[in-house]
C-alpha cells in the first residue's frame, strides 16, 4: 500500500510517501509544497490545490492520511489552515483517493506509543521506524511521514475500527 501523509498548512504543506506491506514500512519520498507570502489567501489556496493534484498524479498513492485540524492559540492562522485543509480534502476526493483523518494524539500513540509524546519524540521515532539517517526536514515533512506511519499501523491493526463519532449505548 502506498500511503501519502499530509501535514496541512497554507504556507507550508508537508508530504511524505511510504509503502507499507504487513509490518514492513519504507520511505519513498518526502518534501513540502510552499506558497509565497504576501499574496492573497485565495491565490495560495488555488496553488495548493493545483500542486496537490500534480503531486497525487506523480506519486500515485493508494490512500491519503491527513491530520485533523487542531487549533492552538492563534485563531486567525487556524482559520487560514482550515481553508487550506479544505482544499486538500477536496483535491483528494476529486482525485478519487481514499482519505483518513487522524488527531495529533492518535499519531503520537501510533508512532511513539504515548498519546502525549513530545514533537521531538515523534520525529525521532519516525526516523527510526523508517531507517533514516536524520530527521526529515522541514518539520512539516517529518509530520507528514508520521501521519503516513499512523495510517500504516492503523490499517494493519487487528483491532476493530471504531468511529470516535459514534457513541455506544449500554
Amino acid at each position: 500500500m502506498r500511503i501519502l501523509g499530509i501535514d496541512p498548512g497554507y504556507a507550508t504543506i508537508g508530504f511524505g510517501l511510504i509503502t507499507a506491506e504487513r509490518a514492513q514500512v519504507h520511505m519513498v519520498t518526502y518534501g513540502a509544497i510552499t506558497t509565497p507570502a504576501g499574496v492573497p489567501l485565495s491565490r495560495r489556496l488555488y496553488q495548493i490545490g493545483t500542486d496537490m493534484e500534480d503531486l497525487i498524479g506523480q506519486l500515485k498513492p493508494d490512500v491519503i492520511s491527513i491530520e485533523e485540524l487542531f487549533f492552538n492559540t492563534n485563531l486567525t492562522t487556524g482559520i487560514a489552515v482550515a481553508h487550506a485543509r479544505g482544499v486538500l480534502l477536496y483535491t483528494a476526493e476529486k482525485c478519487g483517493i481514499p482519505l483518513h483523518e487522524y488527531t495529533p494524539s492518535q499519531v503520537k500513540m501510533a508512532v511513539v506509543g504515548y498519546g502525549k509524546a513530545e514533537k521531538r519524540q515523534v520525529m525521532d521515532m519516525t526516523r527510526r521506524l523508517l531507517h533514516l539517517k536524520a530527521v526529515p526536514r522541514p518539520d512539516d515533512a517529518a509530520d507528514a511521514l508520521a501521519l503516513a506511519l499512523c495510517h500504516a499501523r492503523s490499517a494493519t491493526s487487528r483491532l476493530p475500527l471504531q468511529d470516535s463519532r459514534v457513541k455506544e449505548t449500554i
